[in-house]
């Protein structure tokens, strides 16, 4: 049976494991530690390490009965490394690639790949990985090799002092550059989505045109919260669904007056053209700001000219 219950304010910058024992009063804290390691505990849907930090309104969602079987073994796994330094890594995910296991997929991910090239990251939780992509999003994701340095970042991600940019080619037009500032939560209705909604996490995203053809655009887009599905989520609400995105454009949107040999091109692309492009982040040692570069995949390139071929 499951129980869902949301992080109050009070609690917020707390630990996971000890949040749970508060909240969910007829369990022993040293019982909810176990169900957390075991996956019988989620937070906002997906595992976590019992000293895992919450915020106020994420959900913690507690089931005594069932267990989630995942493997953390090592396997091959085909990405790019962009860097390799001592303390970290520079990854470029391949999208239909899940950054580590979890509910509905217990191996085959980043993670498992990581340990498999990189067998001491079995000593840093989530094998290093210190923030995530979506499956289908392709492009950069850092990795920390040291606790000290994971530390580091996710001190960095707290205070919004990591740099991450986008490409996104969505249906649509704009001019020029635009802000969105609108909360996103977890869908009412299915909590498998995220959306726009006032009770929501604040959320900032900052969009610019980067070249259009005709009823669609290459956008670029910066984040200054990394909230889940939020570049998703907030071009679905300003009209400007990303291409291939199965949950937040479904309905495989088709602008008006679109070639039918384009309109083939487009609903069969086959995931969210949707790109991690730029990070940005402040050296711990030296200060310098360091900027990494991850060029588009091959799929949302070959898009890109199927529609300049049409201009």
């Amino acid at each position: 049976m499951e129980i869902v219950k949301k992080v109050s304010k009070e609690l917020s910058g707390m630990r996971l494991d000890k949040v749970s024992s508060m909240i969910f009063g007829d369990y022993s804290r040293t019982q909810l530690k176990k169900w957390i390691l075991e996956g019988r505990i989620l937070l906002n849907n997906e595992l976590a390490s019992p000293r895992e930090t919450v915020s106020t309104n994420d959900e913690i969602e507690i089931n005594p009965i069932s267990e989630i079987k995942t493997s953390w073994d090592p396997e091959d796994i085909n990405f790019d490394i962009i860097k390799e330094e001592k303390e970290y890594l520079i990854v470029n995910k391949p999208s239909n690639l899940i950054m580590h296991p979890g509910a509905g997929c217990d191996q085959g991910t980043l993670a498992n790949g990581l340990l498999f090239r990189y067998p001491e990251l079995k000593n840093i939780p989530r094998a290093g990985i210190v923030h995530r992509l979506d499956k289908d999003t392709s492009g950069i994701v850092i990795v920390a090799k040291t606790e000290k340095f994971r530390n580091y970042f996710v001190h960095l991600l707290q205070e919004r002092k990591v740099k991450k940019n986008y490409k996104a080619i969505v249906v649509g037009k704009i001019i020029g550059s635009f802000e969105i500032d609108e909360p996103i939560g977890r869908d009412i209705k299915n909590r498998t989505k995220m959306s726009v909604r006032p009770d929501g996490k604040e959320a900032y995203s900052f969009v610019k045109l980067e070249d259009s053809y005709q009823n669609y655009s290459l956008l670029d887009i910066s984040i200054k919260t990394g909230r889940t599905h939020q570049i998703r989520v907030h071009l679905s609400s300003k009209k400007l669904p990303i291409i291939g995105d199965k949950t937040y454009n479904p309905s495989k949107h088709i602008a008006k007056d679109t070639p039918n040999d384009l309109v083939d091109v487009i609903r069969n692309f086959p995931r969210q053209a949707l790109h991690s492009s730029q990070l940005s982040f402040e050296h711990p040692n030296s200060n310098e700001v360091l900027t990494f570069n991850a060029p588009m995949h091959e799929d949302m390139k070959n898009l890109i000219d199927s529609f300049k071929k049409h201009i």
